[in-house]
């Protein structure tokens, strides 16, 4: 078992290791206080942006649903008719310093797996880059009719300004309640929403104490790799052919069972290759005679027609639609900043 699994079972098991790790959660927890303290005091500046930048983050480490929430506002957004762009840190590319617009020819190894996603199927411009600000300085010169801007993740990053912040949990809630290493949290958890957010639970029920919106998620259907790197939507007639044929499904994420279990719910026969999140699929995790294989859009991207040889790849959708009741708080308290900008 590789030390990072075994922390995280300690999180949820405790024993010796999550004793051990405690002082360093205080620690981390000190410095976060610190960091905090010095924009609080206005040592460190909140830098100005000229549009409203909505945040979507969470306080628990792992995929709680960061991306499917943020290709749900854009489509809440552009069913509104309100321009918008992405800025993101582009985890895992080759070179993570520095700003880089995404384009049609962009690699995932160059922008990440989960910006490229966004491009592709939000159809919006993306920037990535570690200095969000940077990142969407560069985005508005290249887009200045943008009306408004989504940070998918930076909920940490105190030096971008936000008009809003959308905390999203999943089943998980905020764990044993501790600050990393000891625990998930990435910062202290709150009795109350914090002012300017609002919570989105990405889960059947509520998984904290926290009032919020519930966000549905469903697979929405298949296409083969080919066409849906040409734009084909995925379509569920598809998916529901493949039932009673054997098939490898692969997903490189922070949760792969809950991929696996939606599977399993429209009746399809899986063997399962989990992996470990934004793999890169260079070489291909599967024997090269594998006849029929399912992955995830955000697996997809990292994969190209001709180099899965004679196997058979279908791209698996994934939607995510909060609540009415949530997309209309999000529109009263986002109309109001956008007045200065059409």
């Amino acid at each position: 078992m590789s030390l990072e699994a075994r922390v995280q079972r300690a999180w949820s098991e405790g024993g010796l290791l999550a004793l051990a790790l405690r002082p360093l959660g205080w620690l981390y927890g000190g410095l976060l206080a610190l960091r905090n303290g010095l924009y609080r005091f206005g040592v460190k500046k909140v830098a100005e942006l000229p549009v409203p930048v909505i945040v979507v983050g969470n306080w628990i480490v792992g995929g709680a649903g960061k991306t499917p929430t943020t290709l749900g506002l854009l489509d809440l957004l552009q069913r509104e008719g309100i321009r918008a762009g992405v800025i993101s840190r582009g985890y895992g590319r080759s070179d993570e310093e520095g700003t880089r617009l995404i384009g049609s020819d962009s690699l995932a190894t160059e922008v990440g797996d989960e910006p490229l996603l966004i491009h592709l199927r939000g159809k919006v411009p993306v920037a990535v880059g570690r200095d969000r600000v940077a990142a969407a300085e560069a985005l508005l010169a290249a887009h200045p009719q943008l009306q408004v801007l989504i940070s998918d993740d930076g909920l940490q990053h105190l030096r971008l300004p936000r008009a809003l912040s959308v905390l999203v949990f999943d089943e998980r809630g905020i764990g044993n309640g501790r600050l990393l290493p000891a625990g998930p949290l990435r910062q202290p958890a709150c009795e109350q929403v914090p002012d300017n957010s609002l919570v989105l639970y990405n889960a059947a029920a509520p998984s904290t104490a926290l009032p919020g919106f519930l966000g549905r998620r469903r697979l929405s259907g298949a296409v083969s790799l080919q066409d849906w790197w040409q734009g084909q939507p995925a379509e569920m007639a598809t998916l529901e052919s493949l039932q009673g044929r054997p098939l490898l499904a692969a997903a490189g994420m922070a949760q792969p069972q809950r991929f696996f279990a939606m599977l399993r719910e429209q009746q399809l026969q899986i063997a399962e290759l989990p992996l470990p999140d934004h793999a890169s699929f260079s070489p291909l995790p599967w024997p090269v005679d594998t006849a029929e294989v399912l992955v995830t859009e955000k697996d997809a991207v990292k994969l190209r027609r001709e180099a899965v040889g004679s196997t058979r790849v279908w791209v698996v959708a994934l939607d995510f639609r909060p609540e009415p009741a949530f997309e209309q708080a999000l529109l009263e308290r986002l109309k109001p900043r956008l007045s200065n900008h059409g």
